[in-house]
């Protein structure tokens, strides 16, 4: 059947314009079920703080639950692995953090976080505190330096793990203050137990988990590691103000898996950085000492590719062992 040139002419345009409005129509639609986030570290921390805090603002602000999972295991890297393969539909979201850029070198892995990960926007950044047993007689970071530069190899410092950010955070003070400190490792809430009974004499920790213990004087707190001092530690300076670019944090934000179609990354951006300026949302954030990042897509891309950068350095002049 011959179609009269006038009709065709109106069915090719209306053609044209169909995957327009589709996507226009998934963007209105979205989300269409309960949204996933994955975090990686199980419940109670703070990634799992961070996930609940802005799943729930996300959820009362798009009209459908955001399901918090704790896939815990290998150093957030199962997590993130789900992520990668789930459909990209935004409907499975991944909770990024500091530990996906240090794992990046650290281990052999399937998927690469700069190439397989669609960042949506930062979230917060928390600081870690160096904190020292009170047996340690360093009340500065410059008598720190010279009581490790008199005693090297001798002053042990605790980590919650080979690679984890408060190992990486120590190797990176190290390096720059020129100081030999014995790395312990040890897993995940035995290492405040180690510090306590002294065989563990300094650690960055982060300030969430050690902030009890630091106002209770059972530890001392040398520095914040971020580049500026925290609000709930006003008098403990910053290690940037002895060792100038020194900066190490815990971070979170969102992502989803590649291909995540642009208008659902716009969606979620434009969401969550209306939830992280939220008075509530700060508040809670200010309780965990941390700040928020917000931003574009973009901002959040070269925060993540940053961060990889810059651990793959320290890893590498730590001479650590890719696993």
């Amino acid at each position: 059947m011959k179609i009269p040139r006038r009709q065709f002419l109106h069915l090719a345009v209306a053609a044209s314009t169909l995957p327009i409005s589709s996507r226009f129509a998934n963007a209105q639609s979205y989300p269409s079920r309960p949204v996933h986030l994955l975090e990686g570290f199980g419940a109670g921390g703070a990634p799992d703080i961070v996930a609940r805090l802005i799943g729930q603002s996300l959820s009362e602000r798009l009209g459908q639950s955001f399901v918090i999972e704790n896939r815990s295991g290998a150093t957030g890297n199962i997590a993130t692995e789900a992520v990668v393969r789930a459909s990209p539909d935004g409907h499975t979201l991944l909770l990024i953090s500091a530990a996906n850029a240090i794992n990046a070198t650290m281990y052999k892995l399937s998927f690469d976080i700069v190439r397989d990960i669609a960042p949506i926007a930062g979230i917060v950044r928390v600081p870690l505190v160096m904190e020292v047993h009170p047996s340690v007689p360093a009340k500065t970071i410059a008598e720190f330096i010279a009581y490790a530069k008199a005693n090297p190899g001798k002053v042990n410092m605790a980590s919650a793990g080979i690679g984890s950010t408060t190992h990486l955070a120590g190797e990176m003070f190290k390096t720059m203050a020129g100081v030999d400190l014995f790395h312990v490792p040890y897993r995940g809430a035995q290492v405040f137990p180690a510090l306590l009974t002294g065989e563990a004499q300094v650690y960055f920790g982060p300030l969430l988990s050690s902030i009890e213990y630091v106002r209770a004087g059972s530890f001392r707190a040398l520095a914040v590691t971020t580049v500026a001092r925290s609000p709930i530690l006003p008098d403990v300076p910053a290690l940037g103000e002895m060792l100038p670019g020194y900066e190490a944090s815990s971070w979170y934000g969102l992502g989803g898996p590649k291909r995540t179609p642009e208008e659902v990354i716009e969606t979620l951006n434009k969401e969550v950085n209306v939830s992280i300026v939220d008075t509530k949302f700060q508040d809670r954030l200010a309780n965990m000492g941390g700040t928020s990042i917000g931003g574009s897509p973009a901002d959040f891309a070269k925060l993540i590719s940053d961060e990889v950068k810059k651990w793959s350095k320290v890893i590498l002049a730590a001479n650590m062992k890719r696993e």
